[in-house]
């Protein structure tokens, strides 16, 4: 009886803890992808283990270009190490406020969609460390909170597993 108890508790908080984009379908400001990132953006953030325990800090400039339904971001990162990276997603708007987006150290497509105030974006993605390179599944959730700010939150997975986290802010330049 304890050990059933315990799995429905189980089961309980791990489906309750669990947020929905649709969720998000009444909140306001709309998330706009294409309008917020249109121009320059700079964001902050970090990079935790599965500790929690930081383990890298970076900045990012953002160039953001729309051509129809295409929106081109040039993201220029600098971290705190002085390691400088490029990375450059082409993103096209489908219907129903969905996404599909490519870059380079992106593993396939990147799916995303919007709803409200949320925009849930999701990939695999290469992670480089030293010599070698590990496939990891990011899982993004992204908050526009007014004309000017957006928060991000990322979940990084493999085989299911969250090994760290990336905390993200944006601001509208």
């Amino acid at each position: 009886m304890l050990k059933q108890f315990l799995a429905v508790l189980l089961l309980i908080s791990v489906t309750g803890c669990s947020s929905d984009l649709d969720d998000y379908q009444q909140a306001s400001p709309a998330f706009n992808l294409f309008e917020y990132f249109e121009g320059k953006t700079m964001a902050w953030g970090m990079v935790q283990d599965y500790s929690e325990q930081q383990t890298r800090r970076f900045e990012v400039k953002i160039e953001g270009r729309v051509e129809d339904n295409t929106l081109t971001l040039v993201e220029d990162f600098v971290f705190a190490d002085g390691e400088i990276t490029q990375r450059i997603w082409v993103i096209e708007r489908l219907d129903n406020g969905e996404y599909i987006g490519r870059a380079d150290d992106i593993i396939g497509v990147a799916t995303g969609k919007e709803l409200g105030n949320a925009l849930q974006w999701q990939y695999d993605f290469e992670l480089v460390m030293d010599d070698s390179s590990l496939a990891v599944s990011f899982d993004d959730w992204m908050y526009r909170q007014d004309s000017k700010h957006v928060f991000n939150l990322t979940k990084i997975k493999k085989f299911g597993i969250e090994v760290g986290q990336i905390t993200l802010f944006f601001q509208k330049e």
